[in-house]
């Protein structure tokens, strides 16, 4: 395996083409519709035109949700509402589809793909396509080491990169991500809070399943214990992922940079996907341009990173669950711009 240089995506990552979206805007400009009625559907379906790189824009056909599967020896504090270590039990509810996103998934006819990086469960347990990629059997406890080996996190990242590649190869052409984990929103509370350069407590919210008082500062004081092992190692992303990350937080990160050099748009969830987004913007500063917040998870970890990025979220409803739930409900709100944008006529004359 020849070694990673992850300042080669700053060369590869281009941004989607500004010429291509002024000719959308000029072509909304000569719709029946009077500017500005359309509202932020405006801006998605220009975006998009630039991203696809035609006008009119192509109609949103194969989405694809992705949804990257972990626990992490953090939630052995009492960290999660959930039980420590039992993220394989959301992994069964997806594939069951008895799980919010999976049922939405369906109904909104986009496939499901889970991605187990780093389960604590017997491998036997779960489809080979699920398992195949797994790095580890859960993730270190970052308050005390290392989430992963070095040579796990680039596993794990170059992981998240094949993906992203599998898909784009397959003619997906609009990815909605999520995370599956336990102990997930501590990790990206504390990669959160290294890049921003925050106390914890600052970053520090009450998870998809909401924790009480005692376990929210269980849950702070093992973000401000890896925050200190995470400040000497800022100039470097991948080792920042192998000391307080997670498998599936590297597999993300390198999933969404490669999403970016394939020109694939990406629908970010919640504050997982967005501590990995702002990993992935320290390494590719134009990367941002190719992702989509989904919705606003009142996570406050979310909230900073996304600032960070300069992302808006399309949707704020209030739903915590997490799990591509947030990412999902934007879905029909991407596919409504790029309709509007493809299917209205222009004006006569």
């Amino acid at each position: 395996m020849s070694a990673l240089n992850l300042d080669d995506f700053v060369d590869l990552i281009e941004r989607p083409d500004g010429g291509i979206r002024r000719d959308a805007e000029e072509r909304r400009e000569r719709l029946a519709l009077p500017p500005g009625a359309l509202g932020r559907l405006d801006e998605l379906g220009e975006w998009l035109a630039a991203a696809q790189q035609r006008v009119p824009v192509k109609p949103i056909e194969q989405p694809r949700v992705v949804l990257f599967a972990g626990d992490h020896g953090v939630s052995d504090l009492g960290v999660s509402a959930r039980p420590a270590r039992s993220a394989h039990r959301l992994v069964r509810a997806v594939l069951d589809g008895e799980s919010p996103a999976a049922v939405l998934a369906a109904r909104l006819g986009a496939p499901v793909r889970v991605i187990d990086m780093a389960l604590d469960c017997d491998p036997e347990d779960l489809p080979e396509d699920v398992t195949r990629h797994r790095v580890r059997r859960a993730s270190g406890r970052i308050d005390l080491e290392d989430a992963l080996t070095l040579d796990e996190a680039e596993r794990a990242f170059r992981a998240g990169m094949a993906i992203a590649d599998e898909e784009a190869d397959s003619g997906t052409d609009l990815l909605v991500l999520g995370d599956l984990s336990v102990g997930g929103t501590t990790a990206a509370a504390t990669l959160i809070a290294a890049l921003c350069g925050t106390d914890a407590s600052v970053v520090t919210g009450r998870g998809g399943a909401a924790i009480d008082d005692l376990a929210w500062m269980r849950k702070c004081a093992a973000i401000r214990d890896g925050l200190r092992r995470a400040r000497p190692v800022l100039g470097d992303q991948l080792q920042l992922l192998a000391t307080v990350g997670g498998a599936d937080l590297a597999a993300i990160t390198g999933f969404l940079l490669q999403s970016a050099v394939r020109r694939t748009p990406v629908i970010l969830d919640g504050v997982v996907s967005a501590a990995c987004a702002l990993v992935a913007q320290r390494v590719a500063f134009r990367a941002p341009d190719w992702w989509l917040a989904g919705q606003a998870s009142g996570e406050p970890g979310q909230e900073k990173a996304l600032d960070r990025i300069a992302l808006t979220p399309l949707l704020d409803h209030g739903v915590t669950v997490g799990e591509g739930t947030g990412a999902l409900l934007a879905l029909p709100l991407v596919q409504a711009a790029a309709a509007l944008h493809a299917e209205l006529p222009e004006r006569d004359g």
